[in-house]
């Protein structure tokens, strides 16, 4: 009987060893809270304002500050690029880019308007250098930003209303319609242009002055002024077909 229950006596087997405890570096990273988050977004906000801040540092010509220049039409603001630029000379890279001349200079669009006669077609620099003058020509007569004064001469020399032909048959009808913000910049453009070269042939200033008082004129919506002349004729015509 001893033997017997000796047998059916439970022994204990040896115990398992532990399972070692998991590292720390192992566990699930903690969820950030809002107060982790505020120094990073500082971290990262910090080289943001420093960017800004040298943009905002960027002279046109070397000289004039942008950053105060404010466009009141706000269906223009859309197509007149201000930003702060020291060189208006993109060469090219948003032409083959549907809407690229948004994101061009509005100053270096006019300066490729100026390219439209013999003397100065494919001559860019040339162009450039008259731009510059007659922007320096207008903060001396004027004494105030010459890109703002560019602006609102923009606003003012652009049509609101132009005529297209419908046909009917065999028959044209003119027709009143609302000119897209984009044609107004782009007809503006034109129009001051055009007046700067015309008021230069015969004449013995310079195509700088001749530039300045024609963003000079229609900045201050002067009817001398070719540009806003050409606005009137435009819209006079157009209020006769509606």
């Amino acid at each position: 009987m001893s033997m017997m229950d000796d047998e059916k006596t439970p022994t204990q087997a040896t115990p398992a060893p532990e399972p070692a405890a998991s590292p720390k570096a192992a566990a699930a990273p903690p969820t950030k809270t809002a107060e982790s988050d505020e120094p990073v977004q500082h971290e990262q906000a910090e080289p943001q304002d420093d960017r800004k801040a040298l943009l905002g540092n960027v002279l046109l010509f070397g000289k004039f500050d942008v950053s105060g220049v404010v466009v009141k039409d706000v269906g223009m603001a859309r197509y007149m690029d201000v930003s702060p630029i020291a060189v208006p000379h993109t060469g090219g890279r948003h032409t083959s880019k549907a809407f690229g001349k948004t994101k061009m200079s509005i100053v270096e669009r006019l300066i490729n308007g100026m390219m439209r006669t013999e003397v100065f077609t494919g001559k860019k620099l040339k162009a450039y250098k008259a731009v510059e003058s007659a922007f320096f020509i207008v903060h001396d007569k004027t004494k105030i930003n010459p890109l703002q004064l560019f602006v609102d001469a923009l606003q003012h020399a652009a049509p609101r209303e132009e005529v297209t032909r419908l046909q009917y048959g065999g028959i044209s009808v003119p027709k009143a319609v609302d000119v897209a913000p984009s044609r107004r910049v782009d007809l503006a453009l034109r129009n001051i242009c055009l007046g700067a070269l015309e008021s230069s042939h015969g004449s013995k200033k310079p195509i700088e002055e001749c530039l300045a008082d024609e963003i000079i004129a229609a900045a201050r919506n002067d009817m001398n002024c070719h540009a806003i002349a050409k606005k009137d004729e435009i819209e006079r015509v157009s209020s006769s077909a509606r």
